[in-house]
């Protein structure tokens, strides 16, 4: 079998750099343009989700090969939840109308946590602290 990645620390900075590549061209190519107005409300819903789902499959492809299986559990954790909560906003969008500003802002604020590499980071900050800290025992 032809292995891809020699350590974990690189499959890890793979991961991450996906995630910024993936975070860069969103906010390039969609979110902080003006025409993007212009696309209907629906097709961005969509174009949202599916950036969303990438990032989790990336997160989940590279955390997947980890030995620490608790790094993979709480990936799935944070993204199905929130994944969740987003698609109940949309869906109520979708059928019953337009949501209110307060509630727009809330799903683009765990949409932007869950694309941003933030989560990523922090969770390779902790797998490092405890790795250190389960050595020194």
């Amino acid at each position: 079998m032809l292995r891809l990645y020699k350590s974990n620390q690189q499959r890890y900075l793979a991961g991450l750099s996906l995630i910024v590549l993936i975070y860069c061209l969103f906010y390039l190519l969609f979110a902080d343009r003006g025409e993007t107005i212009l696309i209907p409300r629906k097709c961005r819903h969509v174009i949202k989700f599916l950036t969303t789902l990438i990032v989790y499959l990336v997160g989940t492809s590279h955390f997947g090969k980890q030995q620490n299986f608790w790094m993979l559990y709480l990936w799935h954790m944070v993204h199905i939840s929130l994944l969740s909560a987003i698609t109940c906003i949309g869906l109520y969008d979708w059928i019953f109308g337009m949501v209110s500003y307060q509630v727009k802002e809330i799903a683009a604020s765990m949409q932007e946590f869950l694309i941003s590499p933030m989560l990523y980071i922090a969770m390779g900050i902790l797998n490092k602290c405890l790795v250190i800290t389960s050595d020194k025992i």
